[in-house]
């Protein structure tokens, strides 16, 4: 198993999106607009940092499902590879978390802490782990995939000794089209009917609600220390004792935390340039942690065809 080690593409990044960055107190929103179109020469920029953040998974489920890394063509199960071979909206939301990780490793956000993310998680991808067993025996088992469970992105800030200082945990989500009804649903649950009312009302469970009640040091956390002990134990020797100290039962070390909302997906033609999705100029009073906040709107216009070719990129030699 590997650690990503792989830097964020700065020049292509800097090349595709024209960013509009604020702070306020303590929260910063960082508005992200496409500047130009997706060509050969993006996807060939991005692919180096996707597969750095899947490589670890990949190399966790290709050995449950009993096939070679890297298959030869008529190999067994070589027509199964990870992540390419997941359907549609499950690559889409890898790609969601993958942004989170490129953009929070390339750009400034609140507090200018130095971000750090030593892997992935998407080994903990459960239900990804059971499709691919499955369809790597039987080909005709093709379905939808359920989400990863629990924080959608990690990472950390560490001091010269090694020790985590700092971790910002979020969530991550991609929508086709951002119109306002859409963000709306993300950002406060879905609509049902209120049987009083008879009107249609958001059920509060959206990412205000997961983000304000998620413990204190999540389960993310504990996967992330497993991780490390067992690719790295002595290069990381002093984050997995700090994770030790925040991650007992009873007398926990505090941690300090920042919480990340990323929102990406494709444009409207009702948004007007630099229109941001979320207020930027106060904090949103829905939000009522007591952490940092840093939110990211990434508008794409020609979305699908970045995702689409950077994962049928992954791996093609």
């Amino acid at each position: 198993m590997t650690l990503h080690t792989c830097p964020p593409p700065k020049d292509a990044l800097d090349r595709w999106l024209k960013g509009y960055p604020s702070v306020v107190h303590n929260y910063g929103h960082l508005l992200l607009e496409q500047d130009c179109d997706c060509d050969d020469a993006l996807i060939t920029d991005l692919v180096g940092y996707f597969e750095s953040a899947h490589a670890d998974a990949r190399a966790f489920f290709h050995e449950q499902m009993g096939i070679d890394l890297h298959p030869d063509a008529d190999a067994e199960g070589a027509h199964m590879t990870y992540p390419t071979c997941l359907p549609s909206i499950t690559r889409r939301g890898l790609f969601g978390e993958v942004m989170a990780g490129m953009l929070t490793e390339n750009f400034d956000y609140i507090g200018g802490h130095d971000w750090k993310i030593p892997v992935f998680l998407f080994r903990y991808h459960e239900d990804a782990e059971a499709y691919l067993f499955a369809l790597v025996r039987d080909e005709e088992r093709k379905r939808e995939v359920y989400g990863r469970r629990g924080s959608d992105f990690l990472a950390l800030a560490l001091n010269e000794a090694g020790e985590v200082i700092r971790f910002i945990a979020g969530e991550a989500k991609w929508r086709k089209k951002l119109q306002p009804s859409v963000v709306a649903e993300l950002m406060y649950g879905k609509k049902k009917k209120n049987p009083e009312t008879d009107k249609l009302e958001h059920d509060g469970k959206g990412i205000w609600h997961q983000v304000n009640r998620d413990i204190p040091a999540p389960h993310g956390l504990r996967q992330l220390q497993r991780l490390l002990r067992e690719i790295d134990p002595e290069g990381f020797s002093a984050a997995i004792a700090t994770l030790d100290r925040v991650l007992v039962v009873r007398g926990a070390q505090p941690l300090p935390r920042t919480n990340l909302i990323m929102i990406s997906g494709g444009d409207v033609p009702s948004r007007t340039a630099r229109q941001s999705l979320i207020p930027w100029d106060e904090i949103p009073e829905e939000y009522t942690a007591p952490h940092d906040l840093q939110v990211v709107e990434l508008i794409l216009t020609d979305g699908d065809k970045v995702i689409d070719g950077v994962y049928d990129a992954l791996w093609s030699a």
